[in-house]
């Protein structure tokens, strides 16, 4: 998933891997490839439009994007430098 194959490069898609492997348990299963891909898209319904998440303000992701009243929570800083960009 990542274009050098570093698991730092892509901290998100590492992220959902270990969703599907820990919560879901697909890499338990024996199956064909078309099962693995059935069973891969209805996780990620479930994912985003039934399983609530604490740091979403028990919202799944689709309520959460849809919605205007919560704040999403991010944890990057923004402008977590003083310093401006320069370039050589």
């Amino acid at each position: 998933m990542t274009q050098n194959s570093d698991p730092y490069e892509n901290a998100i898609a590492e992220r959902i891997n270990g969703i599907l492997k820990q919560e879901f348990m697909i890499d338990n299963l024996h199956l064909t490839l078309p099962m693995i891909q059935q069973i891969v898209k209805e996780v990620i319904d479930i994912y985003n439009d039934k399983r609530p998440h604490w740091s979403n303000h028990m919202l799944t992701p689709n309520q959460m994007h849809q919605q205007c009243l919560v704040k999403m929570r991010t944890y990057k800083q923004k402008n977590s430098s003083s310093l401006e960009a320069t370039t050589v």
